[in-house]
């Protein structure tokens, strides 16, 4: 029997981690009336994603400002695989930084990068994003991850975040999966 899967969110403010997990879920992670009114997570939001062959992938989607970060470890604190979520239209930012390194605290080891918002952007500005990625990744658990460019907005890329999370499969490495050719969710758990 496949292993259930807990996935967690993780980046800066407004770089579409929980439009990300309504695009893939059709679950509104953000409930409380002023997370609607501000437009921003303030508590931890909960998805389902199930996957054709069964498994089941439980989300967590945790805020990125800074005056929340207590709730970003909390929810940090049960999850197998980290989604890394940065924004193609703004790159690395100051809460991606402090949730790689509230991840590394957390012992996370597996995880990839959702590039998101990649509707916003021309060629030049995503191949920069993608540079400002592989820099920042140097010597992180993300390392030899995939980079997976989506949007919410058209859904490009969305399928290939949907792919099935099998725990016995081979490593989740990035040279299998060369950017833009699809990302699928494999990851090696020891």
């Amino acid at each position: 029997m496949e292993k259930n899967i807990i996935l967690g969110t993780a980046g800066h403010i407004d770089h579409g981690k929980t439009s990300l997990v309504k695009a893939l879920t059709g679950i509104e992670t953000d409930r409380l009336k002023e997370e609607k009114e501000r437009g921003i997570t303030i508590e931890l939001g909960f998805a389902l994603l199930d996957l054709p062959n069964g498994q089941h992938i439980g989300i967590v989607d945790m805020p990125g400002h800074e005056k929340f970060v207590k709730n970003m470890v909390a929810g940090s604190s049960g999850i197998d695989v980290v989604t890394m979520v940065i924004a193609a239209d703004e790159g690395v930012m100051p809460q991606t930084r402090e949730h790689m390194e509230i991840c590394n605290l957390m012992g996370i080891e597996h995880g990839m990068i959702a590039l998101t918002k990649i509707d916003m952007v021309d060629e030049d500005l995503l191949e920069l994003a993608l540079e400002d990625i592989n820099d920042f990744v140097q010597g992180t658990f993300l390392e030899d991850k995939p980079i997976c460019p989506v949007s919410s907005v058209t859904n490009e890329g969305l399928m290939n975040l949907s792919k099935p999370l099998k725990p016995s499969a081979a490593p989740f490495l990035k040279e299998n999966f060369p950017p833009f050719s699809g990302c699928p969710w494999t990851v090696s758990f020891q």
